[in-house]
């Protein structure tokens, strides 16, 4: 596990957002937006959301912006300068802000591979990371922990089931985990059979039943390989062996998730499904703000119900399994593949089921690489895309 050390709040803490244009993003902003004495912002980044952007930049007034993709540098540096707000453009610039001395936390909130080398770039300059890019510890698990040690940084989960176990273990630091359950809703199609699946459109996929995300993570919870990538990365981030973390489906999305002592005894995080909870407790740990959030009643919630996920079904949970078995290059290897297949349904371009179809397929093609560095890992990637995009042809 990660080592994390308690930071008492004295100043307020100022906060660069990776990807602030997103779910996570936004969400941020809303928690800082209530905590004005507690937060603010220093870095604020985007793809390619450039009207959103600037109306973020304009309104929380960052030292930076970074707008990734070239084309909309102009439009957004023609806002911003009569601000004083300095704009960079281009992937190297997401690696140099998040070493300025103007930052305290990096919330990595850039969905998929991409969010990888800022990470990295933040941790090797001392900079404590808010974790909502599950990729990175999926893709980089060993050398992300293992950098993380080394310059004291505090990784602080902010997937709402990671959370809920670091929650869990708050003040149990010495109690040795016996087991966590990660809860999955079961998403838009729980229940279902393989026929069911066979030509469900992608609004179908994308119609959630509890969770505002964006949409390659609503189609990662469709096919439950959201789960199988949160399994990954909960093995990175409380040093757990495969057998240590078992997914269970509630649909009511109450329980966050659950954590087993060796004593038998089990704790549980509840609360309502809302994202701005766990960014929140990120930002402010090891203290608790007050929040005026909905709070959960639990007379509407008479009866909670939980159940076995289908991996039969939903193949992409098992093939998690799998390659977190094999370690090594392997997690890389999907999480490339499933970028690539996700894409392709999100276009029409391939049917649901042939998401994780694929996936399987291109983990079979990859030559298995058991102690991989960061070269191997980023060629693990680019040869797993390639092979994604030819069998997506056909």
């Amino acid at each position: 596990m990660v080592e994390l050390h308690l930071l008492f709040m004295s100043d307020k803490k100022k906060i660069a957002i990776l990807g602030s244009t997103g779910s996570i993003g936004t969400q941020a902003l809303e928690v800082i937006s209530a905590y004005p004495d507690k937060f603010e912002v220093s870095v604020l980044t985007a793809n390619n959301n450039a009207d959103l952007l600037i109306q973020q930049a304009l309104k929380f007034k960052p030292n930076v912006v970074v707008i990734s993709n070239e084309d909309h540098y102009q439009k957004v540096e023609e806002v911003l300068w009569q601000e004083d707000v300095k704009t960079y453009t281009g992937a190297d610039a997401l690696e140099d802000v998040v070493q300025m001395d103007e930052v305290d936390i990096v919330l990595a909130g850039i969905v998929g591979f991409a969010g990888l080398k800022p990470t990295i770039k933040a941790i090797e300059a001392g900079k404590n990371i808010a974790l909502a890019n599950k990729e990175t510890l999926v893709v980089a698990g060993a050398i992300i922990t293992e950098l993380a040690q080394e310059k004291g940084v505090n990784i602080y989960p902010v997937d709402s089931e990671h959370s809920a176990i670091f929650q869990c273990i708050v003040g149990e630091f010495q109690n040795p985990i016996e087991k966590i359950y990660l809860t999955a809703s079961g998403g838009p199609f729980r229940g279902k059979s393989i026929a069911d699946l066979e030509n469900v459109s992608r609004e179908e996929a994308l119609n959630h039943p509890n969770w505002n995300m964006g949409d390659k993570v609503t189609i990662d919870s469709a096919t439950m390989m959201n789960k199988g990538l949160e399994v990954i990365e909960a093995k990175w981030l409380f040093g757990l062996k495969p057998n240590q973390i078992d997914v269970i489906v509630h649909p009511e999305s109450v329980v966050h998730s659950l954590v087993q002592f060796q004593d038998g005894s089990i704790k549980a995080q509840l609360g309502l499904p809302d994202m701005k909870l766990p960014i929140q407790f990120a930002f402010s740990y090891p203290q608790r703000f007050p929040s005026n959030s909905k709070r959960l009643d639990f007379a509407e919630f008479p009866s909670l119900h939980f159940e076995a996920p289908d991996k039969k079904v939903f193949t992409n949970l098992q093939l998690a399994y799998d390659v977190i078995e094999k370690s090594g290059n392997m997690p890389a290897v999907l999480n490339a593949a499933n970028e690539i297949t996700v894409e392709h349904f999100l276009n029409n371009k391939i049917k649901f089921l042939q998401i994780a179809e694929i996936n399987a397929k291109v983990c079979g093609k990859i030559n298995h690489v058991p102690f991989p560095d960061l070269t191997d890992l980023l060629e693990a990637d680019r040869e797993a895309r390639r092979i994604a995009e030819e069998l997506c042809k056909y």
